[in-house]
């Protein structure tokens, strides 16, 4: 199935999360949406036995939310900071894949998982700035 179509099926059936996950933090329900998009772009490279470049983009597109979760139950300020941290390199690496593959594998459109991690690094970068402004970290 062309990743236009499943994603279309996806915003359709409106596959949120259940509500035992849902939050009030917009960067961590806006990471796990992604998740779920990059997991599904994944599949899509695969399918093309794009392999390689799958598997970067699942894991460092997956690792941002996984890292902006476990930053919820950090031991302290500077766990939190750093966990943060750890989520922007990894929304980084995301980026660099996709922009390389829009621009060698043109078939993808991808426009919508770029403008997506762009969202969320300015979300992690706003939320660094501010904790270490508050905190003087």
């Amino acid at each position: 199935m062309h990743l236009c179509s499943f994603i279309k099926e996806f915003q359709a059936l409106d596959l949120c999360m259940d509500n035992k996950k849902r939050t009030d933090n917009p960067l961590v329900n806006k990471s796990f949406e992604f998740a779920k998009l990059i997991l599904i772009f994944g599949d899509e490279l695969t399918n093309d036995k794009k392999f390689v470049i799958a598997n970067q983009v699942v894991k460092s597109g997956t690792s941002i939310g996984a890292n902006i979760n476990e930053a919820q139950n950090a031991e302290s300020k500077s766990d939190f900071l750093h966990k943060l941290k750890i989520a922007t390199k990894e929304a980084e690496e995301v980026e660099y894949w996709l922009l390389l593959i829009s621009e060698v594998y043109k078939q993808y459109k991808i426009n919508h998982l770029i403008n997506g991690v762009t969202e969320i690094l300015k979300m992690l970068n706003s939320a660094i700035s501010t904790l270490k402004r508050n905190n003087k970290l």
